[in-house]
């Protein structure tokens, strides 16, 4: 795939911890989990699709890549398997540990600030 370049967004992002590329804006999070963000996202390409048991269930996922870098930043749902998680298609997962928060923190330890409630899902 040829790669164009990347938007930049504008408020509070996250974004690529290797190369700050700009992946998700703070008001785009849908849900937090234990280790991950749902999200919708953009400056990603997609992997193929491919059948994951996870913690919820069968899923049908792509694992989504960083178009700066090419690290693997988290994935998308593509389908559910299971009709109690078909929330979660056209969906993407941002892992924490791969994306640097707003205010360049690795971890996100402050998504709470953003974030209200707590759900705990697929890790």
């Amino acid at each position: 795939m040829l790669w164009l370049g990347s938007f930049n967004l504008d408020g509070k992002v996250y974004s690529c911890k290797h190369c700050q590329t700009h992946l998700a804006l703070c008001e785009e999070i849908v849900s937090k989990f234990v280790h991950d963000l749902m999200i919708d996202s953009v400056n990603v390409t997609m992997g193929l699709k491919e059948d994951r048991m996870m913690m919820t269930g069968m899923h049908t996922v792509s694992d989504i890549f960083c178009v700066g870098c090419g690290s693997i930043v988290g994935w998308k749902y593509e389908a559910a398997h299971e009709k109690s998680q078909k929330y979660k298609e056209g969906k993407f997962i941002l892992e924490r540990y791969m994306v640097a928060g707003p205010d360049g923190s690795q971890y996100l330890a402050n998504l709470d600030s953003h974030v209200g409630g707590s759900d705990a899902d697929d890790a």
